[in-house]
């Protein structure tokens, strides 16, 4: 394969430039593809959502709160759940994706002191909350912020 050969997929590409309404013998005369009569067969059609002057249905229904825009999506690992990792290892972000702990899509991932937890590991996380670090750090571990 060239720069010189390459080309879109067959029917990925459609033309805008197609002549409508230039006769019989153009494939797309008489009514240009709008149909017969009718209000979108005419000029100054409704836009998208009108409903003839019926409340239109976005309009109809109760608005209520917002979407941050700027939200992080921070995920929770609860400390029980480290135990699957071999004592004295360091468990990291791409760690816990690989044991399926988190999936792999996030803003940052915070510890949470839930649960029972026996082995000495240096944890690396986004945020860890005060009784995950107390108990990482009571048995001889690392709680590393990153």
């Amino acid at each position: 394969m060239e720069l010189s050969n390459l080309q879109p997929a067959v029917g990925s590409k459609q033309s805008d430039n197609f002549r409508r309404g230039r006769g019989h013998g153009s494939g797309n005369g008489k009514t240009a593809g709008k149909g017969h009569k009718g209000q979108k067969a005419r000029s100054g059609a409704p836009r998208i959502g009108f409903e003839g002057g019926q409340m239109p249905l976005y309009r109809r229904l109760p608005k209520r709160g917002f979407t941050n825009r700027n939200t992080k999506e921070i995920v929770t690992v609860n400390i029980s759940s480290l135990e699957q990792f071999r004592s004295g290892s360091t468990v990291t972000i791409e760690k816990m994706i690989e044991a399926g702990l988190i999936k792999d899509v996030c803003d940052g991932v915070k510890v949470l002191g839930n649960g029972e937890f026996t082995k000495k590991l240096n944890v690396q996380a986004n945020a860890f909350s005060s009784s995950a670090k107390e108990k990482i750090e009571a048995l001889g571990g690392t709680a590393e912020v990153i």
